[in-house]
């Protein structure tokens, strides 16, 4: 089994199902891609840690790093070890002290943790055979445009007042930014606006 090392490159809306975003793997070196859907809350750590904030209170994944961190458990590098019915399955690889031990996790959630602590990220060479798509050189500067707007939006606290033009899908997402910010003023606002919605549904 050969394993091909991967990194981020984008971050955006997935175009195949919505309330869902997509996380773009490039192959370190090479021009062959994998796309792989995740959900709004880990498209958001994923995003918050690629651009360094720091949320006033920990999230999630953060927090597991302090854990391993406090128990000296460090993440060694995340693989991606199969691809069944369309689902992508991984395994943390750490260590401690001489000890190496594998941890199955969700995709998702392993890569959250990647970038916090700025691990390899590995593929079987077999699944990017078979999911993955090669990259077009004319579009990697849209690519790399797109993935910063995608990344502002997602960690960005700030909501236009006219809540009207926004989607429920936006709402959702700025929502749970507001909470995760602890900031529940906005927080009330945007359900209100969501509360509308419902109501004339």
């Amino acid at each position: 089994m050969r394993k091909i090392e991967l990194e981020i490159i984008a971050l955006s809306h997935s175009v195949t199902q919505s309330h869902s975003f997509a996380v773009v793997l490039g192959e370190v070196g090479g021009s062959r891609r994998l796309p792989i859907v995740i959900g709004g809350f880990e498209a958001q750590a994923i995003a918050v840690a690629l651009d360094n904030m720091k949320p006033s209170r920990p999230l999630t994944h953060d927090l597991l790093k302090t854990l391993c961190d406090t128990f000296e458990i460090h993440l060694e590098y995340i693989y991606i070890s199969k691809l069944l019915d369309g689902v992508f399955y991984s395994n943390l690889v750490c260590k401690k002290g001489d000890e190496f031990f594998e941890v199955d996790s969700r995709t998702s959630d392993a890569l959250a943790l990647a970038v916090r602590f700025d691990c390899p990220i590995y593929v079987e060479e077999s699944i990017i055979l078979e999911a993955g798509v090669e990259a077009d050189p004319s579009e990697e500067n849209a690519v790399s445009q797109a993935e910063e707007k995608e990344i502002a939006n997602l960690t960005s606290p700030q909501i236009p007042t006219n809540y009207s033009d926004m989607s429920v899908q936006e709402l959702q997402t700025q929502l749970k930014i507001a909470l995760d910010n602890e900031d529940y003023e906005l927080a009330a606002r945007i359900r209100d606006e969501m509360g509308k919605r419902k109501k004339s549904s």
